[in-house]
């Protein structure tokens, strides 16, 4: 049953007692200063039964503990014990100093349920909304600049052997678990005790691994057992309806043992062996089957996830997040980001900035088509060690070719067809020069790559015109500011990374979601607090460059009610009188 708290404030509380000395301008203070504004447990009323059942602990306190969680960056059972003992959780928290507000299961199942209920987005617009209501977010039209990182997954990353070996253990304990049995006994009873109670297959192996029939020998032998347990699947899949949850866990692992089989490993009429090079889309761990092989440059790969952020590049706040998988190019989902921004701050979104990785025809293509300005620099081209097309003067409204010599061509026609990033296949235009003018041309050696009797073929892009738009914008001063305001982009991933997202703590890309919408929502919580511990420390200079004002002011009536006592005194009859001479007036 939903659990409240009061709006009651109790004077042995933390937060009431401590405030000063945790400090009103730390990210505790702040959040303390935020109790029942920032979450309300009505809020969180989907989550609870309502009409039955004991008294949860309140929702706004737990999740005040899970953005202080990612804020110091502890695991669940240290959560605990910070709530328990650290005073300035417990004024973040606002609790008594001897209370325990709740266990570690207790957190972990509220954390639960707000990824189930994707309530987690709501904890990320509650930073936004304290944003706006403290000043530092105003209503009005922003700009957004999108970048990516990369995330390294939780799941161990293993060769093809163990690879496979870990995908026959992972169906074999769906098998045992159904036939009532351990998975050790089940084993044992199929002959694959081998899989089991080993972190490595390849490790405990006995052979010559510099024989090259002696590691096609071990390798026949695992993809053997492998597909046995496949077949075995497929009968026990008979035995249960289609719509169960025995039939959906036992098609999960039989379907991931298939995909490692089929992207590791390639059966000829000699044999088995491993394939070479990567397949595409490789799964790289049984243990979190999302994670992929990923790149941020030629030289530097890792396994894992993407972070995808929208910033606005003024105020530095984060407004939108998404996780990708670590094979996708960086520009994937680029304008749904957009998308959240405008939903998540209640916005508009005038202009998206973004690096090369947002400047393909492609994605240009998709944001003109939804009415929407993207800036963002046009990649480069592999040099090719011939005269760049970008010297070429290409008029699209004549349809005309001027190359670099001053010859003109005006031969525009199909010279083949081009498949794109998404797997679509376009026919492909292009400027077909002379063969006589390009051989006349003093520069033909470093133009014409074609063979004799052949010109210089210029390409068309589907998107030439967005292209030729965009290079212009990019060779003028105009493009400069554009530069600056994509580092806000940056400088928020890198305080992401600081807050521990470098590291999936989590499996799989839902989890890893949750933990970066967590680390989004408190790097936006800190610079609120910041802006807001600024402005008391100037009204506090404010207030103390007053000070001697006040003090002159109380001065002057001192110094008035003490002279019209001395004239009281000087006027009077009687001991007043003498009062007044006494005392000196």
């Amino acid at each position: 049953m939903l659990g409240k708290r009061s709006d009651q404030r109790g004077l042995f509380e933390a937060d009431y007692l401590y405030l000063d000395f945790v400090g009103r301008d730390s990210f505790y203070g702040f959040l303390a200063s935020q109790r029942g504004q920032l979450f309300r447990d009505e809020e969180f009323a989907a989550l609870y039964v309502l009409d039955n059942g004991r008294h949860s602990v309140p929702p706004s306190l737990l999740a005040t503990a899970l953005l202080l969680q990612t804020y110091d960056r502890v695991s669940d059972e240290d959560a605990k014990e910070h709530a328990d003992f650290d005073l300035r959780w417990k004024v973040a928290l606002g609790i008594a100093l001897d209370e325990r507000p709740f266990a570690k299961s207790t957190l972990q199942v509220f954390r639960a349920q707000l990824i189930l209920h994707e309530e987690v987005r709501a904890v990320f617009k509650k930073s936004l909304t304290v944003a706006r209501q403290t000043g530092y977010f105003k209503q009005r039209k922003i700009k957004v600049a999108l970048d990516t990182s990369n995330i390294l997954g939780r799941g161990a990353v293993k060769d093809t052997y163990n690879l496979l070996a870990d995908g026959i253990v992972k169906l074999g304990r769906v098998l045992a678990e159904f036939n009532g049995e351990t998975p050790d006994a089940w084993a044992a009873a199929h002959d694959l005790s081998r899989y089991f109670g080993t972190s490595s297959l390849k490790g405990e192996a006995h052979i010559d691994w510099s024989d090259a029939k002696e590691r096609q020998k071990f390798l026949q032998s695992i993809v053997a057992d492998a597909d046995c347990l496949l077949e075995m699947a497929r009968q026990t899949l008979s035995t249960h309806e289609a719509e169960s949850i025995e039939h959906k866990k036992l098609t999960e692992a039989a379907e991931l043992l298939e995909q490692l089989l089929l992207q590791d490993i390639t059966r000829t009429p000699d044999g088995i062996c491993i394939k070479d090079g990567v397949s595409r889309d490789r799964v790289v761990s049984v243990h979190d089957p999302e994670m992929r092989h990923g790149r941020k440059s030629k030289a530097k790969r890792f396994d894992g996830h993407k972070a995808a952020v929208a910033v606005d590049p003024e105020n530095q706040l984060i407004t939108a997040v998404d996780v990708l998988a670590g094979n996708a190019p960086d520009n994937e989902h680029a304008l749904e980001l957009v998308k959240q921004t405008e939903e998540n701050a209640q916005v508009e979104v005038d202009e998206t900035i973004g690096d090369c990785a947002y400047g393909d025809g492609t994605t240009r293509q998709a944001f003109a088509d939804a009415g929407r300005k993207l800036v963002a620099k046009v990649p480069d081209r592999p040099h090719s060690g011939q005269i760049p097309k970008e010297d070429f003067r290409i008029d699209l409204k004549t349809k005309t070719c001027t190359c670099p010599a001053d010859q003109e061509c005006r031969t525009l026609e199909l010279i083949g067809r081009r498949t794109d990033r998404n797997g679509e296949s376009r026919e492909q235009l292009g400027f077909k020069f002379s063969p006589e003018v390009c051989a006349a041309c003093a520069r033909h050696a470093d133009c014409v790559r074609a063979g004799p009797g052949k010109g210089r073929t210029v390409s068309l892009h589907p998107q030439e015109a967005l292209l030729q738009e965009a290079r212009a914008l990019q060779r003028s001063e105009a493009f400069g500011p554009y530069r600056q305001q994509r580092q806000a982009a940056e400088h928020r991933l890198a305080r992401l990374m600081q807050l521990g997202t470098r590291q999936a703590r989590y499996f799989g890309r839902v989890k890893t979601l949750y933990q970066l919408l967590m680390a989004a929502a408190v790097a936006n919580l800190t610079l609120v607090a910041t802006k807001v511990g600024r402005m008391r420390c100037r009204r506090s200079r404010a207030s103390h460059s007053f000070a001697p004002t006040i003090g002159a002011v109380a001065l002057f009536i001192s110094a008035f009610v003490l002279s019209v006592t001395c004239c009281l005194g000087l006027t009077g009859h009687g001991p007043a009188r003498r009062q007044g001479f006494h005392l000196g007036f």
